[in-house]
């Protein structure tokens, strides 16, 4: 099976969109299992979350993981996993929710996004 990231503009939604960062239990759990398997200790390491320049659309996500966070991050917890995200990025990223899905096709990472205007058929790339 591949890994991927993939981007889905949800519905138009009913109440105003969560602020933060949202993180599935199923993606949490896929964190945390990654995350020892890197050998990075929940205690002081994460997962960064980021937007850079690039990719189809215009822009597109990173996602990797840090044994610290920056000076200048938000820190968000989940648990005992905790995610971290740039202040430029987080213009982007505000809103969403990283979930995890597995089909008979593929597996990854999956970012719900409600800041994206467009997105691409590659599924890593979008526009804000």
């Amino acid at each position: 099976m591949e890994d991927t990231l993939k981007t889905i503009s949800p519905p138009a939604p009913a109440a105003a969109p969560a602020k933060g960062i949202q993180v599935t239990e199923k993606a949490v759990a896929r964190i945390r299992a990654a995350m020892v398997k890197e050998g990075i200790s929940p205690e002081q390491g994460g997962l960064r979350l980021g937007v850079q320049g690039g990719g189809c659309s215009g822009l597109s996500y990173n996602i990797r993981f840090d044994t610290q966070p920056r000076d200048r991050d938000r820190v968000f917890q989940f648990g005992d996993v905790r995610v971290f995200v740039d202040p430029k990025s987080f213009i982007y990223l505000h809103g969403m929710t990283l979930d995890y899905q597995e089909t008979l096709m593929q597996q990854g990472f999956v970012f719900v996004n409600p800041n994206s205007t467009k997105t691409c058929g590659c599924g890593t790339s979008f526009s804000g």
